[in-house]
């Protein structure tokens, strides 16, 4: 199993990430995830063919067979359910493309076990449902064809297999584990694993997840992260290959410590986490897979701001889609994307490829890219004023993104910092966005 092996007296690991020579090898394979700054994720599964309704509860979703406690012969019943003929993985592509997000991260397996993907190691997988396609083929396909990267989201937790321990409460009177050898489930896993990045071409990124059951050891991360990297030289794994060893921010910064980047969840952390890379995965409504009850949807402004902050704070924002049973995304999904994408159209440049905001307390955000800035604008100032605060150098230029004309700003010096003076009307019914060109790379002192 090259990177890992066990057997009677365990585990024996020596790894690649202890050995302090990899800096300049991640930096090269994050450039074009720093670029993106914006992904979509996909959660999607048998889970989605009871469109989160059990027992006469409505408020399931991914979590559905452990929430509401379902044995799992009763689950196994929903193989042969699961048939999304309206499935089109060339329109989920598109979607991501036409909205700005430059990579996919999808569901190949959630902690129920069921597999999206032509796996040799279960039965348990949509080859055996009455679809018989491989849904992975057919995105890492169709995202290449619109210029968005496929990933991978992988559970580690496995609910089905019958080596994966430990079982959940409610059924260790009806699954014992008897027999059960969590050591075997490992060899599933990395198998698994061996799968999906040697039969689908490059894929960007690992999306790990489930990994805080006592379990899944440090070690065990380590040695599933170093077999990943043995087969996939360049591809980014996120930091939940491991367990994290502290709470609070601290668990942020520890959880970046084997993998690329953390992940913070359903949050953008105030300040960001300087000095690591990190990625904010946020859901439409109030699930990550499909509920058919929940509505409650973020608005376009909403999802845009959470865009423009995650930016400012030098974070990418991955957020989730939750394909139906039949395989549509839904609509209110849709026109969130599309509106994102109006949006994206005219102010991409100011999130793609930057850096964080050089402001302490502006009372705006920003962001930066070498010599330029930008200031984003929600709401229009009354003054129609901005202050660029610590700013010492006059811009060379500044203009509105998303006017044709580029017309030209004035600028000022005052004793805080440079002031620009705004157009009378916002240029975006969104958000509008200042740019300013600068002879130098921009600071604020």
């Amino acid at each position: 199993m090259g990177a890992f092996a066990l057997g009677a007296a365990g585990l024996s690991h020596t790894s690649i990430f202890d050995q302090g020579t990899q800096a300049g090898a991640k930096r090269d394979r994050m450039v074009w995830w720093r670029e993106a700054r914006f992904g979509m994720f996909v959660h999607w599964g048998l889970y989605s063919v009871l469109a989160g309704e059990w027992g006469g509860r409505t408020d399931y979703a991914e979590w559905i067979r452990n929430n509401a406690k379902i044995p799992v012969d009763e689950y196994e019943k929903l193989l042969g359910r699961f048939n999304p003929t309206q499935f089109d993985a060339d329109r989920l592509a598109l979607l991501a493309a036409d909205a700005g997000a430059k990579y996919l991260v999808i569901t190949t397996k959630h902690h129920d076990g069921f597999c999206l993907f032509d796996t040799k190691q279960t039965d348990f997988s949509v080859m055996h449902t009455p679809y018989k396609r491989d849904i992975m083929r057919m995105v890492a396909d169709a995202c290449r064809r619109h210029g968005v990267r496929p990933c991978w989201y992988h559970s580690i937790m496995d609910w089905h297999h019958p080596d994966y321990l430990p079982r959940r409460d409610w059924e260790r009177g009806t699954r014992p584990v008897n027999g059960a050898q969590f050591e075997r489930y490992v060899r599933y896993l990395h198998s698994q694993v061996q799968e999906l990045l040697t039969h689908y071409g490059d894929v960007g990124v690992l999306w790990f997840d489930g990994e805080w059951e006592n379990t899944w050891t440090r070690e065990l991360g380590l040695a599933l992260a170093d077999r990943c990297r043995a087969l996939s030289p360049d591809l980014i794994i996120n930091s939940r290959v491991a367990p994290k060893q502290s709470s609070g921010l601290n668990a942020k910064l520890a959880r970046a410590e084997i993998g690329d980047f953390s992940t913070p969840e359903q949050e953008i952390p105030d300040r960001g986490i300087p000095g690591v890379d990190w990625e904010s995965c946020v859901t439409m409504n109030g699930n990550w897979g499909y509920n058919r009850a929940d509505h409650n949807f973020k608005s376009v402004p909403t999802l845009v701001n959470m865009l423009v902050e995650t930016a400012s704070k030098g974070g990418n924002l991955l957020l989730n889609v939750g394909p139906t049973g039949e395989g549509l995304v839904p609509e209110e999904s849709v026109v969130r994307l599309k509106g994102i994408g109006e949006w994206m159209r005219l102010h991409a440049d100011a999130i793609r490829g930057t850096d964080a905001s050089p402001f302490e307390n502006a009372g705006f955000r920003a962001t930066r890219k070498d010599k330029l800035l930008y200031c984003f604008v929600p709401e229009w100032p009354a003054s129609r004023e901005l202050l660029l605060p610590g700013i010492r150098a006059l811009p060379r230029r500044a203009w509105m993104m998303g006017e044709a004309s580029r017309h030209p700003l004035a600028v000022r010096r005052v004793d805080a910092g440079v002031v620009v003076s705004l157009p009378d009307h916002a240029s975006d019914p969104v958000c509008s966005v200042l740019a300013c060109e600068f002879e130098a790379p921009v600071r604020a002192s």
